[in-house]
């Protein structure tokens, strides 16, 4: 029997002509990953270059200096610190309120990203000034309650509790923004109904049905947070303390190529601590 071959249907383009179509963006997709990879690496290139370069020729030794720098391990460790901080309360914050809003009371899920994208409309400068209005009044109009003692030890330079709240309010719009993502990409009202008719508690359901869902979602929020408590340096500055950003601006004054050093090495430790929390996302219990 003779093998039967389809017509072409009248006005449709051969199978050529769709696969030289399908052939054009990807030209296209190559320059722009080529220009997107220009703009990022040759300025680290540069950086690279000058931390170096050496009137005696090529020379590492910015490199290892970073770590017998002072200061360098406590800041290190303190920005860290603030970044899981930060992290946790922000999602011990939000998730719940969207699972709220979003099985419960689905109108007042504008509300929420108003509240949540309200960061985005005000000035960090100007943040930052009535957070420090506040810690410079605060203690005169609390010297007689129970609170002194409280806003006194929110300041304590060791683990300054005060930057962890400004840095809550600041990293509220991109939480908000990947657990929606997150929560829009499944159906959560069926499954915690699924769930509930199964006799599941709520602390069940939130731990063991929705999270385990919202894996992606949570990755992404973290990784959010701790790139922007990494780089963050305006409130840190100006309410005088010492994370690891302000650190390293402080040590360009002296230590120029250290400095610059110092900085290329934390941005590999994003990278790394992003390749790390994907890998954590994606994986499969």
């Amino acid at each position: 029997m003779a093998a039967l071959t389809p017509a072409p249907i009248a006005g449709e383009p051969p199978a050529s002509a769709g696969r030289g179509r399908r052939g054009r963006p990807r030209a296209w997709r190559v320059a722009v990953l080529t220009l997107a990879a220009l703009y990022f690496l040759v300025p680290m290139a540069a950086s690279f270059w000058f931390t170096v370069d050496d009137p005696q020729g090529f020379s590492v030794d910015a490199y290892g200096q970073i770590f017998s720098a002072p200061g360098f391990g406590s800041s290190l460790l303190l920005s860290l610190g603030l970044a899981v901080a930060t992290i946790v309360l922000v999602l011990l914050l939000t998730l719940p309120a969207m699972l709220a809003v979003r099985l419960g009371a689905p109108r007042l899920g504008p509300v929420l990203e108003v509240v949540c994208t309200l960061p985005l409309v005000v000035p960090p400068i100007t943040f930052v000034a009535g957070i420090g209005t506040v810690l410079r009044f605060g203690p005169e109009y609390l010297a007689r309650t129970p609170f002194y003692q409280t806003i006194i030890a929110m300041q304590n330079p060791s683990f300054p509790v005060v930057l962890v709240l400004a840095y809550v309010v600041l990293t509220l719009p991109f939480v908000h923004r990947s657990l929606d993502a997150g929560l829009r990409a499944m159906d959560a009202p069926t499954l915690v109904e699924a769930a509930r008719n199964c006799g599941a508690s709520w602390p069940h359901v939130v731990f063991r049905v929705i999270v385990p869902n919202l894996r992606s979602a949570l990755a992404s929020a973290s990784f959010l947070t701790l790139a922007l408590v990494l780089g963050e340096f305006t409130v840190a500055r100006l309410l005088s303390f010492q994370p690891f950003p302000v650190w390293i601006v402080y040590i360009s004054g002296s230590q120029a190529q250290v400095s610059v050093a110092v900085s290329l090495f934390s941005l590999l430790l994003t990278w790394l601590v992003l390749l790390a929390v994907s890998v954590a996302g994606r994986k499969r219990s």
